[in-house]
């Protein structure tokens, strides 16, 4: 069976690839080739992944650990997108020093602002392990199997970091039937060097978010520094601009209908091995609960932003990662409708049992196993969506819930001081990074409101206890809403968590009477307690299962389909996809051009609108037709661009690269039409969309002033 296995991965990296459908792992890239070649691509595969020179890889990092980032000058220089930027552009503002709302220029390295905790993650080399993961792990499965693999995993990771120089992780790939080996360099002196005022980089809002035609100067700008050897090291003054292996040249060409288009970038997650009862419950249940919660955090959020220009600034990057996904589940909701993905793969379900029972019995039952795991699972499924999107949506219960393991331990006869020591030092770390971005209001009413729907939503009999032991008991009423709002205020006004004097003197002495004494402890205790014992066990037994199967399902596929293409889900790794720019019509009588320019954009305008305004010198150059180079041959202004390359979340900041390995835009959205595409790729209407480098380096240039950021990129016409 391995062997086969083997041979039918080879295989299926040997097959000519679709042109719009694929995230391939970099290093073996090269077996698609031949159709990349035919569609425009000009470099050699060597130019594209390699391990003994300077390739485009070189030049591509995982931003944030979250985005991707690319170089775009020999000394450092980095572009990813403006959402990418937003937390740590954020974090550096104030209501005197606005960056966010009215941007940022560094006109020399001087100017350039440190952003904390922000990354730039160097891809170095990949190698193939599945043969020392299988050998370790042999044949077994479930929690036998995960004890195995994660010893294995950790031997691997330690003696491939070279004592710390690298960071080394082990992937799954297949769904587990391919390991791979990924080396980086990891360099975390990161500094930002420009960003256009928020208005440009998220025009638009939540309106056009998931949405073509697009207009958004979706762009930010930062420098990775390193010591004087080029290696990683922590800020300091005495750093220098990185120097890349590689870095990517740029074409102000522009694009054309049917040119080729290839992104690099580190896609974070799809599921397209998902079988139709995870589909069917992900739409009935899990979307639409996510969908609620979220809608009314963001209500909660947005009311006290709009009161306050320094709640705004600590609660905005936030929101826009929560307004982000909300958005994203309710389309990829109603596209997975439209498709009718779950009818779709249960037809595809029954044909591979009737292959199963003609050619391999060991899949034959497949299908029903699924079925009862499933069933186990879903009367559960919406109590662990709340728990992770409602329980755990204010501060102050994440903050109270971090008690847990430090709880345990002091409650032992004898508890052990250095496993206390690393549990309270994980709160106090815990604590300051939560209270970066906590405003007491916001979160006063989103536990009230987060602890309401709980109730109102999940049923009675999967309840915590702390609702009749405290709340209904001290705070019961005939009108919920009150009961809910007095119980938070008390929490809030009582426990020692958000006083820092009170919280830094249980940290130099932790107690557990201490604990069992505060208010939202109780609160928080009352829902991990009741989540672990009764909950939790379910779910990852539940995940544990449909590792297996899924692991299973997706070699009987290949053997099932050894003629057909197949490549790994999304997991946070480079990949590499290619297809052309393209237009498309979404329905009938509706057709979408390829391309947008800044004569949209100020079809849009809307004068002090939150999503929908734009700065003054943006309309007066734009008044002038002040361009410059970066003017089509009609005279306008292309703002962005969509092609048909297959990416999703994690891909935001990914570079646009053309057939001659030139970056000529900036991937940051996908269109509203193929939202099913993290489950169920749409072929007709997938689109990615793209911000055109002749718009970024206009606003550069023409609005930022900033000459010295244009003159070390390599530009060519």
């Amino acid at each position: 069976m391995k062997k086969l296995l083997l041979s039918v991965l080879a295989a299926a990296f040997l097959l000519s690839a679709r042109a719009d459908e694929g995230m391939w792992i970099p290093s073996l890239i090269g077996k698609n080739y031949n159709e990349m070649a035919r569609m425009g691509l000009k470099l050699s595969k060597e130019d594209l992944y390699s391990i003994n020179q300077a390739s485009l890889k070189d030049a591509v990092v995982q931003f944030g650990g979250g985005c991707t980032g690319e170089l775009i000058s020999p000394n450092g220089l980095l572009i990813t997108n403006h959402h990418c930027g937003y937390g740590a552009i954020a974090g550096l503002s104030s209501v005197e020093k606005n960056y966010l709302d009215n941007g940022f220029w560094a006109y020399s390295h001087a100017e350039e602002l440190p952003a904390k905790d922000i990354t730039a993650l160097f891809l170095e080399r990949i190698e193939d392990v599945t043969d020392e993961i299988n050998k370790a792990t042999k044949k077994t499965k479930g929690d036998k199997y995960n004890k195995k693999f994660e010893e294995i995993k950790k031997k691997i990771e330690e003696r491939s970091n070279n004592g710390g120089k690298y960071v080394a992780n082990v992937k799954e790939y297949f769904n587990g039937n391919q390991y791979l080996l990924l080396i980086y360099k990891k360099y975390t002196d990161v500094r930002l060097v420009g960003t256009p005022p928020k208005s440009l980089g998220k025009f638009g809002g939540d309106t056009d978010n998931w949405m073509w035609p697009r207009h958004t100067a979706d762009f930010s700008m930062f420098r990775v520094y390193a010591d004087k050897d080029n290696n990683p090291a922590e800020y300091s003054k005495d750093n220098v601009p990185y120097k890349p292996k590689k870095y990517l040249p740029i074409s102000i060409k522009g694009v054309n209908e049917g040119d080729y288009a290839m992104i690099f970038g580190y896609p974070g997650r799809t599921n397209r091995y998902e079988i139709s009862q995870g589909v069917d419950l992900a739409v009935n249940e899990v979307n639409p609960s996510i969908v609620n919660i979220r809608d009314k955090r963001l209500a909660i959020m947005r009311k006290h932003m709009d009161q306050d220009k320094s709640v705004y600034l600590k609660l905005t990057s936030q929101y826009a990662s929560i307004a982000n996904y909300w958005k994203y589940f309710i389309g990829q909701t109603e596209q997975l409708k439209r498709l009718k993905v779950v009818d779709a793969k249960a037809t595809n379900e029954k044909a591979f049992t009737k292959w199963a029972k003609k050619n391999n019995v060991d899949y034959e039952d497949l299908m029903g196993d699924y079925g009862d795991i499933y069933k186990g699972y879903a009367p559960y499924a919406k109590h662990a969506t709340y728990y992770g999107e409602a329980f755990r949506a204010p501060a102050l219960s994440r903050l109270a819930a971090g008690l847990e393991p430090l709880y345990k331990e002091l409650s032992k006869k004898s508890p052990n001081q250095d496993t206390v020591k690393k549990h309270a030092d994980a709160l106090k770390a815990g604590r300051t990074a939560l209270m970066r971005s906590f405003d007491r209001g916001t979160d006063v009413e989103l536990l009230a409101e987060m602890t309401k729907m709980f109730y109102n939503d999940i049923p009675k009999s999967q309840h915590p206890d702390v609702y009749q032991n405290v709340i209904f008991k001290k705070y019961g009423s005939s009108n919920l809403d009150k009961t809910f709002a007095d119980y938070a205020e008390y929490l809030y006004s009582n426990t020692f968590l958000l006083d820092s004097n009170k919280f830094n003197a249980f940290i130099k002495d932790p107690s557990a009477e201490q604990i069992e004494k505060d208010p939202a402890a109780k609160y928080a205790m009352s829902f991990v307690n009741n989540y672990k014992e009764y909950y939790e066990p379910r779910v990852n037994e539940f995940a544990t299962q449909k590792k297996d199967l899924s692991k299973q399902y997706v070699r009987g596929l290949m053997e099932m389909k050894k003629n057909d293409l197949f490549y790994p889900d999304a997991n946070s790794t480079m990949r590499v996809t290619y297809g052309k720019v393209l237009s498309y019509s979404p329905q009938d009588a509706v057709h979408y051009d390829y391309y947008t320019t800044l004569d949209g954009f100020m079809a849009k305008y809307k004068p002090n609108d939150d999503e929908f305004d734009a700065p003054k010198e943006l309309i007066d150059l734009y008044k002038k037709k002040d361009y410059g180079r970066y003017a089509s041959k009609d005279g306008s202004l292309v703002t962005c661009f969509i092609t048909n390359n297959d990416i999703t979340g994690g891909n935001s900041g990914s570079p646009i690269i053309n057939g001659n390995g030139e970056w000529i835009g900036i991937a940051f959205d996908g269109n509203w039409e193929a939202m099913s595409g993290d489950i169920a790729f749409d072929k007709n209407y997938k689109r990615t969309i793209c911000t055109d480098a002749r718009f970024i380096l206009f606003l550069i240039e023409k609005m930022g002033k900033a000459n010295n950021l244009i003159e070390e990129m390599e530009i060519r016409n």
